[in-house]
This record gives structure tokens, C-alpha cells and sequence, in this order.
């Protein structure tokens, strides 16, 4: 249990957004349930026609703890229960947290983009933009860090970015553009905000 307090003390901002998506699913669930569309957009889901003709812009941001149904949040709590503490110990908590959020909501706003010029709506949730913009940060950091970062190395971590890709666009009902979106938006973000010291060396 003292080793568990530890680790949460190292990484409070990935432990914090946990228990969040496992609290709200579990408020979704016991008021309605997390399968019914109807309810999921009463809790904050995103649907482009309510954003953009009621001005409820803040679903960009509450869908972000919302899933449908409890393999959906297995699935990206998972990830982040994987990546986001070694993230969060190597950029820092406040960093890893702006990765986390203004990644997820850059997903989301692609994913919208895209709606409009489909003119294809669907009801989305998910904290899979975010999950994503933590691999994307991560790619760079390991580039950054000489493809390692504790035991995990850009090798793999390519791997598993490509897979998770491929698994959502082989896969019906999955919001691609906020995959992409969130990947791209989370690696940019650690270009912005990642930037190692150097450790000087003097020749005597």
C-alpha cells in the first residue's frame, strides 16, 4: 500500500484522470446508463448539430470523460494506465495534464471539422483523443530521449500507435478524426513543452 502512495505521489495528474473517467462512468451508469444515446448527451456527449446551433461548446470537453459502456473504458484507461505515468514523470504533471486535456479537445475539434464537411453526425465520447495525444507526446520524447524512456522504447511505442490506428479505422462506430487529431495535436504539444536539460560536461 506504501508503494502504491508513492507511485500515485509521482504521477497524481495520470491517477487523477482515472479515477475521474471511472467516477463519471459510474454516475452515467447508476442515473441512466452509459449505452443510451439519449442519456450519454444529457451527461455532455459531443454531437455536432447541438454544438453548433445551441453553442455548447463545452461538449468538446465533457465528452472527454464520457464511454460508452464499460469495455470502451477499459480500453482507454488501459493506455493510460500504460503511458501516462512515464509521461507525467518525464515531462512533468502540469505539462503532462495540458498534453492530456488540449490534446484530447484538438481531437475533438478535428473530429468536428470533419462532421461539418461530411455533414455525417454522430453522437461521440471518449477519452481516446486524449489517450492518443499521450502516445503522440510520448513518440517525441522518446525521440527526444535517445528512444528510451524506463522500459519503454520508440520501437515499441511506434508499434503500438500504429496498431491502435489500424484497430480504429478497421473497426465500425470509432471517431477516427479525434485518434489522429489527438496524436498529432499530443506530439506537437510536447515539441511546445518538452525540453530536456542537457547535462554539460568539463574536461579538466
Amino acid at each position: 500500500m506504501d508503494e502504491i502512495k508513492r507511485e500515485l505521489k509521482k504521477e497524481p495528474m495520470t491517477a487523477a484522470m482515472l479515477i475521474l473517467n471511472l467516477l463519471v462512468f459510474l454516475l452515467v451508469e447508476i442515473t441512466g446508463g452509459s449505452q443510451g444515446i439519449e442519456h450519454m448527451l444529457e451527461c455532455g456527449a459531443a454531437y455536432t448539430p447541438i454544438i453548433l446551433e445551441d453553442g455548447q461548446w463545452y461538449r468538446l470537453f465533457t465528452c472527454m470523460f464520457l464511454h460508452f459502456g464499460m469495455e470502451h473504458l477499459a480500453n482507454n484507461m488501459l493506455v493510460l494506465f500504460v503511458l501516462g505515468g512515464r509521461l507525467e514523470r518525464t515531462v512533468g504533471k502540469i505539462k503532462f495534464l495540458i498534453i492530456y486535456i488540449l490534446g484530447g479537445m484538438a481531437g475533438n475539434i478535428l473530429s468536428l471539422i470533419l462532421d461539418i464537411r461530411s455533414m455525417e453526425f454522430a453522437v461521440s465520447a471518449g477519452a481516446s483523443g486524449a489517450v492518443f495525444a499521450v502516445m503522440g507526446a510520448m513518440i517525441y520524447v522518446l525521440l527526444r530521449s535517445k528512444g528510451r524512456v524506463e522500459d519503454i522504447t520508440v520501437r515499441q511505442m511506434v508499434i503500438m500507435a500504429a496498431f491502435s490506428l489500424y484497430f480504429g479505422l478497421t473497426s465500425s462506430g470509432v471517431d477516427n478524426a479525434a485518434h489522429i487529431g489527438g496524436m498529432l495535436s499530443g506530439f506537437v504539444l510536447a515539441v511546445i513543452l518538452y525540453h530536456p536539460r542537457k547535462i554539460r560536461t568539463s574536461v579538466p
